[in-house]
C-alpha cells in the first residue's frame, strides 16, 4: 500500500529540489527583514537541548523540535514516522519472539556397570527432544562425540531394543543399551617380527636405517594403523628396553622421519638418554645430512658455487591440512643448507642431486623448502612433483616413462656425541637400491 507521503503516481521521479530552495530563500528573506527591523538578536546563543528534557517523566510534555512547523521540513513523529502530526498507533505486526535455547541439565552417568558386556540405562525426562548422539555425549562426557557416532554406526547402541540412529529424537524413558566398552582402551604398541637394519646399538641407544613406506609410530586412537610401524619392530627386537618419555605409543622415539623417507633415525633405550638426545636436537648439536633428487637445476646465488641456504619459516597450510607451507606469516623458523652434488641432463630432462643439511627439524622441512624455491623432490606428489616422469621426446621417445612411489629423500648421515660416553658417532646409510635405479635411469644409463 503506497504511503500517503509519496508523490502521486507518474510524478514520483519529479525532483523537489527547487521547492526546497524556494523555502530556503523565503527563510533567508524573513531573517534579513527581521535583522533590518532590529528584531533579531545577533548575540543570542543558538538553541540547545537540555538532556534532562528527554529524561523527564511521562507526565511532562514531550520535547518538540524547533523545526517541526517549518514548511518544507519533515520531522519525526511520536512513533518514529516522518509526519510531525501523526499519533501513536499500535504496531501492525507484533515484535518477533526470541526463543531462548536453554540446554537441559543432563545427569552424568559415572557408574555404568556392564552385565555380560552390555551397559543399560534409562533416558531421563530432561532429555526429551534431544538427539541420541547429543544425549550420549552429554551423559557420558568422558567419550567424544566422534566415538559416540562410531558406536551407533557399528550397531552397538540400541534404543528400546532397536538399533539407534544418531539423529533420532528421544522422548524420555527409553531403555538404551551399549554393547562393548564405550570408553576405548588406550592403545599400546605391540611387538611385530619386522626386519630392521640396525646401524649402531649399545645399552643406551640404537640407530636404525628405516625403510621407505614404514611409519615411525601410529597416531593416538589410530588402532587400524597400529601395525607395521617402526615402533612395532623395535619392541620385537629390543623388548621393553626402550624409553617411556614419549608414552606407550612411541617408546624410544626421539625424532621422526616421514613415512616415504628412508634413512637414519636414533632411538633411546632409557629415559635419561632420551632427555639428553632431545636437548641435543633442540639445541641443534647434531648434524643431519640428507640426499635428495629434485626437478631442474638449482640456480645458485650470485658468487656461490652451486650451494645456498633456505631460511623460510614453516607453518600448517590452512586449506590442505596435511601440507606445510612457507607462505603464511608467524611460522616456525626453519633453516636448510643445500649443495649440488650432480647436475643431470638426460632423456627425462634436468635434475639435481643435492645434499641438504638441516639445522632445524620441522615437519616436511626439506620437501616444503625445495618446493618453495621451485624444485620439488622427485616423487613428492604432495608438494608439486609429477606423478609420472616422462621422457622429453614424448610417446615417440626411445625410453618409457616411469613412476616413483616414494620420495627421493634419504637421511644419509648422522653425527652426534654419545650422551653418556662423550664419544663422537659418525654414522651413514647407503642410498636404497630403488633410488640408485632411478638415478641411473634419469642419467640415461642402460
Amino acid at each position: 500500500m503506497p504511503s500517503k507521503n509519496m508523490l502521486p503516481k507518474g510524478q514520483r521521479r519529479r525532483t523537489v529540489k527547487h521547492e526546497y530552495r524556494a523555502q530556503r530563500t523565503l527563510a533567508q528573506e524573513r531573517e534579513a527583514a527581521l535583522r533590518a527591523a532590529g528584531e533579531l538578536d545577533e548575540e543570542a546563543a543558538p538553541a540547545t537541548y537540555d538532556t534532562a528534557e528527554f529524561n523527564a517523566p511521562s507526565s511532562a510534555p514531550l520535547h518538540t523540535s524547533p523545526f517541526a512547523n517549518v514548511p518544507g521540513l519533515v520531522t519525526s513523529g511520536p512513533s518514529g514516522g516522518k509526519h510531525p502530526q501523526e499519533e501513536q498507533s499500535p504496531r501492525r505486526y507484533p515484535a518477533p519472539y526470541v526463543f531462548e535455547d536453554e540446554a537441559p541439565e543432563i545427569q552424568v552417568l559415572d557408574d555404568l556397570e556392564a552385565e555380560d558386556g552390555v551397559r543399560s540405562f534409562t533416558v531421563e525426562p530432561a532429555a526429551k527432544e534431544m538427539r541420541l548422539d547429543a544425549y550420549l555425549a552429554k551423559a557420558i562426557p568422558d567419550i567424544s562425540r566422534a566415538r559416540v557416532v562410531l558406536l551407533i554406526e557399528k550397531g552397538q547402541v540400541t534404543v528400546d531394543g532397536n538399533p539407534g540412529k544418531g539423529k533420532q529424537k528421544l522422548k524420555g524413558g527409553e531403555m538404551i543399551e551399549i554393547e562393548g566398552e564405550p570408553r576405548p582402551e588406550p592403545l599400546h604398541a605391540q611387538p611385530e617380527d619386522i626386519p630392521l637394519t640396525i646401524v649402531y646399538e649399545d645399552d643406551d641407544l640404537a640407530v636404525v636405517d628405516k625403510a621407505a613406506g614404514m611409519m615411525v609410530h601410529a597416531g593416538a586412537g589410530d588402532s587400524e594403523r597400529n601395525r607395521g610401524t617402526l615402533v612395532n619392530a623395535l619392541l620385537f627386537h629390543m623388548g621393553k628396553s626402550l624409553s617411556q618419555v614419549s608414552g606407550d605409543l612411541r617408546p624410544g622415539i626421539v625424532h621422526r622421519l616421514d613415512k616415504q623417507t628412508s634413512g637414519l633415525i636414533v632411538v633411546a633405550k632409557n629415559d635419561s638418554t632420551h632427555r639428553k638426545l632431545s636437548e641435543m636436537f633442540s639445541e641443534r648439536r647434531l648434524r643431519k645430512v640428507y640426499l635428495a633428487l629434485v626437478h631442474g637445476w638449482i640456480a645458485p646465488a650470485t658468487g656461490a658455487q652451486d650451494s645456498g641456504t633456505i631460511q623460510l619459516p614453516i607453518s600448517r597450510d590452512l586449506v590442505r591440512r596435511i601440507r606445510m607451507t612457507t607462505r603464511r606469516s608467524g611460522g616456525r623458523s626453519a633453516v636448510s643448507h643445500w649443495r649440488v652434488l650432480e647436475k643431470i641432463s638426460g632423456p627425462y630432462g634436468k635434475f639435481s642431486l643435492v645434499e641438504v643439511r638441516i639445522e632445524t627439524g620441522r615437519t616436511h622441512q626439506i620437501r616444503v623448502h625445495m618446493q618453495a624455491i621451485g624444485h620439488p623432490v622427485v616423487g613428492d606428489f604432495l608438494y608439486g612433483a609429477p606423478h609420472r616422469i616422462n621422457p622429453i621426446g614424448g610417446p615417440q621417445a626411445e625410453v618409457e616413462g616411469f613412476a616413483l612411489e616414494r620420495n627421493f629423500l634419504h637421511a644419509a648421515e648422522l653425527e652426534f656425541v654419545h650422551p653418556r660416553t662423550g664419544e663422537k658417532l659418525a654414522l651413514d646409510a647407503a642410498l636404497p637400491e630403488e633410488l640408485v635405479q632411478v638415478l641411473e635411469r634419469v642419467r640415461g644409463a642402460s
